[in-house]
């Protein structure tokens, strides 16, 4: 029987990669976004976190450059031919980690860039040649600034989560980094909504882009059960404990809106002898990078984290989110809660609110 990865176009080289990483049917994103991407096309898709959106761009975007597929040592022979910009190091972490699974079968090399980090690894990965760069937008210029990537070979460029780039104020760099990129190319644009913003960014530096669209625009996964209590502000951190204890949560992400309430909670829960860490923007790289293999692994129970932390979070089959403190943007409770019930499983979310979170 054909694979249905096979029928929408990809080589045998990354259907049987997929197969190892246990992808059996595509997601919708998928096969809608991977015929229209393999043909050519700029593509403008509308997908949230958790639909498969990384295998959307990345499967066809690898299948087009495997004519580049070379195990010669020169530099020479592996200039950049494709561009992910994303808004976080952690999904940045996370699309290289899927390309690494991906090229299994292919010499192609990658890396990924992104800031917090020393720059002289990253550095000696670009100069040695890198087919596929994955940045976040500011560690890239950082190393076009130092002349340490050419960029004039690239030949698909990828926006990942562009409406969170746009509303972490990139849109300036963005536009600076598109300027830099050959005029002939692919552009993939991949944004949970299509505001005005993103029709303008999309109009600006796209070719007649095909359109696909999955699921409403900000519309809940349904697999996830979603709860709400409402609870007195002072009373949150004992109800927190009881929810973890008593649902027997062995894994949960605790989200909350500041690092210093992600902090306090933690200390809490540590406390209270829970086994807790916490991720936000302050954390080092590989502070976060541990913490959440610690999580990922099973050997952490409570992952406390702020909304920034949240994006490009994958694990596979978490259970539950609690919302300690109500996210000020809907974008943010639909991403919040996407962290579970991906792929199909099912997940429950719980939000404790207090008299003044009532209006959000």
């Amino acid at each position: 029987m054909m694979n249905p990865f096979s029928s929408l176009g990809l080589g045998s080289e990354l259907v049987s990669a997929l197969t190892d990483q246990g992808y059996e049917n595509p997601t919708p994103i998928q096969a809608a976004a991977i015929p229209k991407a393999l043909a050519g096309h700029d593509l403008l898709a509308a997908a949230q976190t958790g639909t498969g959106k990384t295998a959307a761009f990345m499967l066809p975007s690898l299948e087009r450059l495997k004519r580049y597929a070379t195990s010669s040592t020169s530099p020479a022979m592996h200039p950049v031919r494709m561009l992910v910009l994303t808004s976080t190091r952690e999904l940045a972490d996370q699309i290289d980690q899927n390309v690494q699974a991906y090229i299994k079968n292919l010499p192609l090399r990658h890396t990924v860039l992104f800031g917090g980090v020393n720059m002289d690894k990253q550095t000696a990965d670009l100069r040695a040649g890198c087919e596929i760069v994955v940045a976040t937008v500011g560690r890239l210029l950082d190393h076009v600034k130092q002349k340490n990537i050419n960029l004039n070979k690239v030949e698909i460029v990828v926006l990942d989560e562009a409406d969170r780039m746009l509303d972490m104020g990139f849109i300036d760099d963005i536009r600076k980094i598109m300027q830099i990129l050959p005029k002939q190319r692919q552009t993939l644009l991949f944004s949970a909504t299509f505001s005005p913003p993103i029709r303008k960014l999309a109009q600006d530096f796209m070719h007649t882009p095909e359109m696909v669209e999955v699921a409403a625009q900000n519309t809940t996964n349904a697999n996830v059960e979603q709860h709400i209590i409402a609870v007195d502000a002072l009373k949150k951190r004992n109800l927190l404990e009881r929810l973890i204890v008593d649902l027997h949560m062995n894994q949960v992400i605790v989200f909350c809106k500041t690092k210093q309430s992600v902090d306090q909670v933690t200390r809490d829960l540590v406390r209270r002898n829970i086994a807790a860490q916490s991720i936000h923007g302050d954390k080092s790289q590989q502070s976060r990078l541990e913490t959440l293999n610690a999580f990922k692994e099973g050997t952490l129970r409570v992952l406390v984290a702020t909304d920034v932390a949240a994006r490009g979070l994958d694990i596979a089959e978490l259970p539950f989110v609690i919302n300690y403190e109500l996210p000020t943007q809907p974008e943010d409770y639909v991403h919040r809660i996407g962290r579970t019930g991906r792929a199909g499983a099912d997940g429950v979310a719980i939000s404790l609110m207090d008299k003044t979170e009532q209006k959000m």
